[in-house]
């Protein structure tokens, strides 16, 4: 399912720098400007002009602790006899002598930063016109001495119209969300400008109005579909030029490991992202989204599902006695047949991340209960067998006859709480957990509610999936 709403939702409270922040970085930027035209910084100032993810729209919210930063540069004449390293080095120099700015200014290879307490920064970018020959611009590489030519004007523009190729800035949305991606997943390297080139570069001029980027999910499946194929069909490091100053190369900041893990990372994103997209069931979708964007997507939506009696008595939710009926009543009832059909598919359960093995084994979940963790044995339990609380359970992974697997396998438990005491108490888990010893692993019994566990046998050498037992299910009165 596209899920239109919960992406725009996901965007404005975890992906997009906020409203006030992007007005705090506009008022620093204006302020340090008047700053530098007042300044006796002795270059004629010619503009001010935006680069970066802050001028194509694509700045994101910095992970905790992070900052966020403007790119500004400034468009000067040539100074006689200035090196590129003076205007650097002297705009500097004025900022280490005023009193607003002299403990927050510093010096790198291209620029000064104004660093704001670890919050934000702006880095500022002496850009000389005209040097050689009328519209040339260069910047100046105060360590190497020399001045560089740089397109970064006509880069925007270039960058900017590709989103309106596509339309309704989704391009924009597209590229923050792979950002996000690759900031808070950290299993892949880009540098925002190549990943902005990549984006970019796979959309054309024929794509003006065209289904494919008709929202947010869709054109981020379109992108990533497209990048996906472009990467697979290369599988060394390509040539990606900048496109408009084909002598930068800009995917010479990739070796070949970088580049092959973020090709294969793409690969794999793609292919959730084409599983979350076509898939029919809305819990299932969730889950799938979160499985690519983590659990802040859909978060509220993902575990008010949680409370599953509520959903699953509504239409006989009143006994002669006006009592409510919860799930473990109509357990105690009916039997399996009370357990809901969206019971295992519920969205803030982890979806699995291994890739199918070539073969495959049955894997069968035994159980037994215990006085408490590592307590003593007290009797076997069958799946949807009624037990008491603060006990403990023991369950065990094995083959179809009840041998345990060889070593070359583990077996990792998926553990889901379900309802309302889950709920309150924040722990309705739904993640993957180690075995505690050989293929067994012990869980409390705490919260009231219909619970399971399920077995996943992984392949030590390939992490690959070799199969997956049938829901265990743990009622708790």
């Amino acid at each position: 399912m596209k899920l239109v709403d919960q992406f725009n939702t996901f965007l404005r409270g975890e992906v997009n720098l906020n409203d006030t922040r992007m007005s705090q970085l506009g008022a620093s930027v204006e302020v340090v400007k008047k700053a530098i035209k007042d300044s006796n910084w002795e270059p004629k100032i010619l503009d001010f002009d935006a680069h970066g993810s802050w001028a194509h729209g694509t700045i994101i919210k910095p992970l905790t602790g992070g900052e966020f930063d403007a790119d500004l540069l400034v468009i000067v004449e040539p100074v006689e006899g200035w090196e590129p390293k003076d205007y650097i080095n002297k705009l500097g120099a004025f900022f280490d002598g005023h009193s607003t700015y002299k403990d927050k200014a510093h010096r790198y290879s291209h620029c000064v930063t104004i660093e704001y307490a670890g919050e934000r920064r702006i880095d500022i970018a002496p850009c000389v016109k005209g040097r050689l020959w009328s519209n040339t611009y260069e910047v100046c590489n105060r360590i190497t001495n020399e001045f560089e030519t740089t397109t970064a004007l006509d880069y925007t523009d270039w960058v900017v119209g590709r989103n309106c190729v596509a339309g309704g800035n989704d391009l924009k949305k597209v590229t923050r969300l792979l950002k996000y991606l690759r900031d808070i997943k950290t299993n892949f390297t880009c540098p925002s400008f190549l990943f902005t080139t990549l984006v970019g570069m796979h959309i054309f001029d024929s794509d003006k109005d065209s289904a494919a980027f008709a929202d947010t999910p869709t054109c981020l499946k379109t992108v990533m579909s497209r990048l996906d194929d472009y990467l697979q069909a290369r599988p060394s490091v390509p040539i990606i030029r900048n496109p408009v100053l084909s002598s930068d190369i800009q995917s010479r900041v990739w070796d070949q490991t970088q580049y092959g893990n973020f090709r294969d990372k793409i690969n794999l994103y793609r292919t959730w992202i084409d599983e979350a997209f076509a898939e029919e069931d809305r819990d299932e979708s969730i889950g799938k989204w979160q499985r690519v964007f983590g659990d802040s997507f859909a978060a509220g939506e993902a575990k008010e599902s949680a409370r599953i009696s509520e959903s699953t008595s509504k239409s006989d939710a009143l006994v002669a006695a006006g009592q409510f009926k919860d799930l473990v009543q109509r357990v105690i009832e009916r039997g399996r047949e009370a357990l809901p059909d969206r019971i295992t598919r519920l969205p803030y359960i982890r979806r699995p991340k291994w890739i199918s093995a070539s073969s495959s084994y049955r894997v069968k979940v035994s159980a037994e209960l215990l006085t408490s963790k590592k307590g003593i044995r007290l009797c076997a339990v069958t799946t949807l067998q009624l037990l008491p609380k603060d006990r403990s359970i023991r369950f065990t992974a094995s083959n179809a006859v009840g041998v345990p697997f060889d070593s070359s396998f583990k077996v990792e438990w998926r553990v889901t709480n379900t309802d309302q005491e889950a709920y309150d108490a924040k722990t309705l888990r739904g993640d993957f957990y180690a075995s505690d010893s050989g293929f067994s692993r012990e869980e409390n019994l705490a919260y009231r509610g219909v619970h399971f566990v399920e077995a996943f046998l992984i392949g030590k050498r390939d992490n690959r999936l070799y199969g997956k037992s049938e829901p265990f299910y743990v009622v708790v009165g």
